[in-house]
């Protein structure tokens, strides 16, 4: 399935990526998926993070799961001057996103950081305006770090979590509907994608 993101207008110069760029980023994603069966996930909505990221202009985006780095780059499209911080614990997936990262020239404002969400976390300092969460799914223990690195008035975008089950599950959407923490904003991906707004 081919997403609607090549029908966004991107109004920035020179560190704007073109439509072709874009594609053969998420097709390389696509492509080592199949070829290795790993957990690689492209983000079909690119459309909707670069709208977003240019509705915002996020200057500091972190992101948990780079796989080989798409979404960073989507969402380094948000201005010229956005830090996109992205993290990735398999190290042939850091290796790629770094090639893939630098091939579109944007190795100057997105650092992948190589280890483990729980380990990398505490080395970045809050501040952050957006937060992407596209790791396997969310726990609770990782969206209240998140919450921490956010500004208030700063921005959750959450996948994955229909991936959790029974009391984890409900205790994700207790707290991400909690309207005392968040303001619900619409989602991405046709809903499978939350978007929260910190209070």
């Amino acid at each position: 399935m081919e997403v609607r993101l090549y029908r966004v207008k991107m109004t920035m110069s020179s560190q704007t990526l073109s439509s072709a760029q874009l594609q053969r980023l998420q097709q390389a994603t696509r492509t080592h998926l199949r070829q290795h069966g790993c957990g690689a996930y492209t983000f079909e909505d690119g459309a909707g993070l670069i709208q977003l990221a240019q509705t915002l202009r996020p200057q500091r985006v972190l992101e948990l799961g780079t796989a080989l780095g798409f979404s960073a780059c989507c969402f380094a499209q948000a201005s010229e001057t956005t830090q996109v911080d992205t993290i990735e614990a398999d190290s042939e997936h850091v290796q790629l996103a770094r090639e893939q990262i630098a091939s579109v020239g944007l190795r100057d404002r997105i650092t992948v950081h190589h280890g483990y969400f729980e380990e990398v976390l505490p080395t970045l300092s809050a501040g952050y305006d957006l937060v992407f969460f596209d790791g396997f799914e969310p726990s609770m223990a990782i969206l209240s770090t998140l919450r921490e690195k956010l500004v208030i008035g700063g921005v959750l975008v959450c996948a994955n979590t229909s991936l959790s089950s029974g009391r984890e599950r409900r205790a994700l959407e207790s707290y991400l509907n909690d309207n005392k923490l968040w303001e619900r904003k619409d989602s991405l991906e046709q809903g499978r994608t939350l978007v929260r707004v910190k209070c």
